[in-house]
């Protein structure tokens, strides 16, 4: 019996040490990994360039521990691809154990190579996982897309670009005086980090309803989960034109992700001048246009997603003639109106201020939807002022006077947008009071069609889009 403590304590120690041991691996073939997907899709990127990382999990539902055999990318594309499993970056992996109801992440990059095809090339592969003998997959797949590259350059004559391929710019692109920039129907400017342009000539984009001109960051896919950088801003500086800059027209033309927006400025000599018309500005850091004593009119046009308000007018004439200004912008807390005023006459005056020469602000909005969080104007009284806003639904509580006229005040205009799932649909549901209200004696000539090619009709809607019904 004077073993009976000594063997009581090793049985303790038996029973304590088993129950820490793992119950072991299964080894049926009908235990397989859950993948979260089955497909991880890098989207498109430029030819010679890494796309964003994308992830997946691998999970085990089972009670035993699964050992994953051989992790690796098989197909004729396999090279173009790289995976990474829990942190580890290799070509391939061997005996990777995944715990009873735990998971492992990948991750996957990919470079494509150029192509000879002018529009994006699906390329796939497929990442394959050995357990018990059994092998399931995940496809791979990115599209590479051909792009031709400017890195600072400076067109000192008539310069069109064509829309074969999208455009990299690198630094800045600057129109010299007396130059013309056309970009022709469908072009697409990608500016990268700190890339602007510049225009002290003229610019002409003229896109169509089917083959919008676009200028927008350089990144591709999402920055994280569901968020994709296409409502990202800060990608690139912005459009600005320089004073001596005439002629200049915006149409059926998308500017997008700037620091900036676009912004021009006039020094008194002759109007600096901008006529945008079905185009649509949005994801500004700050404002999505700034005109400082220079011409403007906008007719048809969306202003939208600005972290320090929309419009910025200092001073100048200003025409907008059917648009929308929605702000329901993301990533900071506004810190501007939809619209700010300044350097305003106080009796209506036409001439300049205080010997400056610089000439007081002028504006006339009309038939557009002025709506979003955030205040709509800098300037709740506008009396004396050159600024008229006439049949306009706005938010907030309000009565017309000497320069609102007309205005449908404090309804919300029922847009398609949805921010918490990152839908930005500035288009007239069904049910919105916008419908029919807009004053067709206003409507100018250059308004008649929206930016989809849809007519305004004989009972135009308010803002910058004609009502579609819905596809059933």
């Amino acid at each position: 019996m004077k073993y009976l403590p000594s063997i009581l304590a090793a049985l303790s120690l038996l029973m304590a040490t088993s129950a820490c041991i793992e119950d072991g691996f299964t080894t049926a073939p009908a235990d397989q990994p859950v993948f979260s997907t089955d497909t991880i899709d890098l989207g498109i990127v430029f030819t010679g360039e890494p796309t964003a990382t994308a992830s997946a999990v691998v999970r085990n539902p089972h009670g035993k521990s699964l050992n994953v055999s051989d992790i690796r990318i098989s197909g004729e594309n396999a090279s173009m691809f790289r995976v990474n499993v829990d942190g580890i970056s290799a070509e391939s992996f061997t005996d990777m154990e995944i715990r009873s109801r735990d998971s492992i992440f990948v991750f996957v990059a990919a470079t494509l190579p150029p192509n000879s095809s002018t529009l994006p090339v699906v390329m796939e592969a497929s990442l394959d996982f050995t357990t018990n003998g059994v092998t399931g997959s995940m496809i791979l797949k990115a599209s590479g897309q051909n792009v031709r590259r400017m890195k600072a350059r400076t067109l000192t004559a008539d310069t069109t670009i064509t829309a074969e391929l999208p455009v990299q710019i690198f630094d800045s692109l600057v129109v010299a005086p007396g130059a013309t920039l056309t970009l022709e129907p469908g072009t697409t400017l990608c500016f990268h980090d700190k890339a602007s342009l510049i225009v002290r000539g003229t610019l002409v984009s003229e896109g169509t309803p089917q083959q919008r001109v676009t200028l927008a960051g350089d990144r591709t896919g999402n920055v994280v989960g569901d968020i994709s950088f296409d409502i990202m801003s800060r990608q690139w500086k912005g459009v600005f034109f320089t004073p001596g800059s005439h002629g200049n027209i915006l149409s059926h033309t998308d500017i997008k992700n700037t620091v900036q927006g676009v912004a021009i400025v006039g020094d008194g000599d002759g109007l600096t001048d901008l006529k945008l018309h079905n185009s649509c500005l949005r994801n500004s850091a700050y404002t999505v246009l700034e005109s400082v004593h220079a011409r403007v009119e906008a007719t048809g046009c969306e202003f939208s997603e600005g972290g320090g308000g929309l419009v910025s007018l200092r001073g100048g004439e200003a025409v907008f003639n059917h648009c929308t200004f929605a702000n329901y912008y993301l990533f900071s807390v506004l810190d501007g109106p939809a619209l700010a005023f300044s350097h305003l006459s106080s009796d209506g005056k036409t001439g300049l201020d205080d010997g400056s020469g610089l000439p007081y602000l002028h504006a006339d909005i009309s038939n557009s939807i002025v709506y979003g969080n955030g205040a709509g104007f800098s300037h709740g009284d506008l009396t004396g002022t050159g600024i008229f806003i006439r049949n306009t639904l706005i938010k907030g509580a309000g009565t017309d006077d000497d320069n609102f006229l007309a205005c449908l005040w404090d309804v919300d205009p029922l847009y398609y947008t949805i921010r918490e799932e990152y839908i930005f649909d500035y288009r007239l549901r069904p049910e919105s009071p916008a419908i029919g209200a807009a004053d067709p004696a206003l409507t100018l000539p250059q308004a008649a069609c929206d930016s989809y090619g849809l007519p305004r009709g004989s009972a135009p809607d308010l803002g910058a889009y004609v009502y579609s019904p819905p596809v059933e």
